[in-house]
């Protein structure tokens, strides 16, 4: 059916323009000057493949996926009949009655529809092109996050099909992750270990995975890969899926939920597999060079615990073996920089099974936490922040009211009083909204800066609890500005100006992200356009045109946000700052301030609502800050920042005495009067993370001074005392 359809279609000749401008219309060499031209492009003929030999072979051999802008498509394209209506039903896009944006968290959108023209579009390598190319952009695996978002998916297709063929499970999603994928399958009563196709296999019954597992996983998906099995796009009637899929109810509950009666959807088939997926994919399986099998976990269908349990398989690839060595010993490295690790042997944090989720601040990691909020106090005080205290616990009819209570009751912790529901807080912005709203407000008053460190609660599941990465009670650098809708583009600004500061602080780098209107989008369409124009000027005025990166349609349903993504040591990603627009809570809680306009109807107007964070959680950025620095804490935020050493009994005295004298001047300093070696205390000290070890003799003790070593080992040699906190101080206010 599908082959009689593409016969019918008339091929016409195309014009791509590549991002350097330059205009390519037939299959002549890039730089042949001959006058004869080459075959024209083509519409239905001409893929992206075609287009990067004529640049070079090795080129087209590198690139993992297109991105291509259409200036407009041929007349005899259908996207409807091309399965392109939708979004991926794999990743939970497309439901029937859902009218969510197609673009996905890398900015390209994945519909082929009429709207998504003059949007960037990810497109099959080697699929042709259906129209006039204004942008066709090549993307590699280490230099775009779309190739490698591509590479990820088309391996999970791989691990799939490795599933299938050792256990003969029942596939159900496999996406891609910011750093790798997976395949959740169901294994039913089968063994994950022996109960193939062919019987192999190691231990008994269990329906688990388990590590034994790997090494069988990755042998089957060499061979996959060492096959070269071409990635096939085919499009597909719903009844046709639904035969595909016959005999694998998760496959037919996504089906009939997500794809719409009389439509059409895409699979894509590799060897004997054949998957649900809108794609794109790599050309082939061969393009991934190495693989391996990372972990797994149980979960449920759907993530509901109530559903079938199913077995979930991780992994990662690169097109380079090199590149997975060196991932492996980055992972080595994150190993020894794991955050639940250090705190356990700094004595940081702890936790109890009687309250999961809920972080026991020990003596020294309190140290920490306090110094990060202080921090951000400081800031607050030079920005002109008004630190605000809400209440942890309030009536439901404030959720119902602000709109939580429908999306996000089940995640809110909930009780009974004198015959009404309450809720523990989860978030701050409500109760700001009242404070707001308990008196008259001026435009003269805008804006109003309120921050809040109150503690927050929401009821994660209990399996998904990690560390401080994922918790139940957390505090945030919570703050929300109330401002008129001309001071937008200054108070981000101002917030971008922040951030800034905040993570030159910590030494990360970072990249930010404008994420636009979305289909579900609340409120007036020339609103939205004013806010993303006032906030595109405010990122162009920060980072400069070209330094930073649009999302389409990727915005909250009550406004347009700024995603921060922030890099640490080991160059991982992490979210922890953000700043959004909210033009819904002002409505819901009817804020509104005078004018200075007394023109009936225009003495009254509702304040912009501004979201804003730059640690986020503070347990979160604790974890993620324990990571970068390897605990190897700086002076300012070290829990441990002095270690005195004497080098004999005798000097004890004298040691307590410096030390009374640095804890006066709020300094964390400690003695070392163990009968331990001298070197012993040293390596202790070291250990330990003490920034500096101060060692006293007969000579420091005549000489009012110490002798000074870093924690690497260092020797600065001798300074009085006054000038070592003199020093000290000094890098201390320069957070060093």
């Amino acid at each position: 059916r599908r082959a009689e359809e593409l016969s019918r279609k008339v091929p016409v000749p195309i014009t791509v323009t590549m991002p350097d401008g330059t205009v390519l219309t037939d299959y002549k060499k890039k730089g042949d000057d001959s006058s004869a031209g080459g075959e024209k492009f083509m519409a239905w003929k001409t893929s992206p493949y075609d287009v990067a030999v004529c640049i070079s072979q090795g080129l087209a051999d590198s690139t993992v996926v297109a991105r291509v802008t259409y200036s407009d498509y041929v007349s005899d394209y259908d996207p409807e009949e091309d399965g392109m209506g939708g979004g991926d039903v794999m990743l939970g896009e497309g439901d029937v009655h859902d009218d969510d944006d197609d673009t996905d968290a890398d900015g390209a959108d994945q519909s082929g529809s009429s709207s998504s023209k003059n949007k960037p579009i990810l497109w099959d390598l080697t699929r042709p092109l259906i129209g006039n190319v204004s942008r066709l952009e090549l993307l590699k695996f280490d230099s775009d996050t779309d190739a490698k978002t591509t590479f990820w998916h088309s391996s999970a297709h791989m691990l799939g099909e490795a599933l299938e063929h050792l256990y003969g499970c029942r596939l159900t999603i496999g996406p891609p992750l910011a750093g790798g994928f997976y395949y959740d399958s169901y294994m039913g009563d089968a063994s994950a270990s022996g109960s193939g196709a062919d019987g192999s296999g190691a231990h008994g019954s269990s329906n688990a995975f388990r590590e034994e597992d790997y090494k069988p996983i990755e042998g089957e998906v060499t061979k996959i890969i060492k096959s070269k099995q071409k990635f096939q796009r085919l499009v597909v009637t719903k009844s046709e899926a639904l035969d595909l899929f016959r005999g694998n109810p998760f496959k037919e509950a996504i089906i009939t939920t997500k794809i719409p009666d009389n439509s059409r959807t895409t699979v894509y088939k590799c060897g004997d597999l054949i998957d649900l997926c809108r794609g794109p994919h790599v050309v082939h399986t061969g393009k991934v060079k190495a693989f391996a099998a990372t972990r797994h976990s149980a979960t449920n269908w759907l993530g509901d615990t109530d559903h079938d349990t199913l077995q979930r398989m991780y992994g990662i690839s690169f097109p380079d073996k090199k590149m997975l060595k060196i991932w492996k010993e980055n992972q080595e490295k994150a190993k020894e920089r794991d955050h639940r690790r250090i705190m356990q042997k700094q004595e940081l944090v702890m936790f109890h099974d009687l309250s999961p989720g809920s972080a026991f601040w020990l003596p020294h990691g309190a140290r920490i936490y306090n110094a990060l909020i202080d921090f951000i106090k400081q800031h607050y005080w030079k920005r002109g922040y008004d630190e605000v205290v809400t209440p942890n616990i309030y009536n439901l009819d404030l959720w119902h009211q602000s709109g939580h209570a429908l999306h996000y009751k089940d995640d809110m912790f909930c009780f009974d009083v004198e015959g009404k529901e309450w809720a523990m807080k989860p978030m701050n912005c409500p109760g700001h909204c009242l404070m707001f709203a308990s008196a008259i407000r001026s435009y003269r008053d805008l804006p109003l800066r309120f921050a809040d460190f109150g503690v927050l609660h929401r009821n994660e599941l209990s399996g998904a609890l990690s560390g401080l990465t994922r918790v139940r009670r957390f505090q945030q650098d919570d703050a929300h500005i109330f401002c008129r809708e001309d001071q937008i583009e200054d108070e981000v600004t101002g917030a971008l100006e922040f951030m800034k500061s905040v993570y030159t602080t910590f030494g990360m780098s970072y990249k930010l992200e404008l994420s636009t209107r979305p289909k579900k989008a609340l409120g007036e369409k020339a609103l939205w356009d004013r806010a993303e124009a006032a906030l595109a000027r405010a990122m162009d005025a920060f980072a400069g045109k070209g330094g930073w990166k649009i999302n389409p349609g990727d915005g909250a349903f009550y406004g347009p946000k700024i995603d921060i993504k922030v890099m640490d040591a080991m160059d991982r990603i992490h979210q922890c700052a953000t700043v959004q627009l909210d033009f819904q809570l002002p409505i819901r809680f009817n804020l509104q301030y005078t004018t200075d306009n007394r023109e009936k109807g225009e003495q009254f107007a509702r304040p912009v609502m501004v979201h804003r964070a730059m640690l986020g959680s503070v347990e979160r950025m604790f974890a993620v800050l324990c990571e970068h620095y390897g605990g190897k804490w700086p002076l300012w935020l070290s829990p441990r920042q002095v270690k005195l050493i004497p080098v004999h009994k005798d000097w004890n005295d004298y040691c307590e005495k410096v030390r009374d004298r640095l804890h006066d001047e709020g300094f964390y300093a400690d003695v070392d009067l163990t009968k331990a070696t001298f070197q012993k205390k040293v390596r202790n000290a070291q250990i330990e993370q003490y920034n500096f070890q101060l060692v006293v003799g007969e000579q420091e003790v005549n000489n009012g001074s110490v002798n000074i070593r870093t924690r690497e080992n260092k020797v600065e040699g001798e300074k009085k005392v006054d000038e070592l906190i003199d020093m000290l101080k000094q890098m201390k206010a320069e957070h060093k």
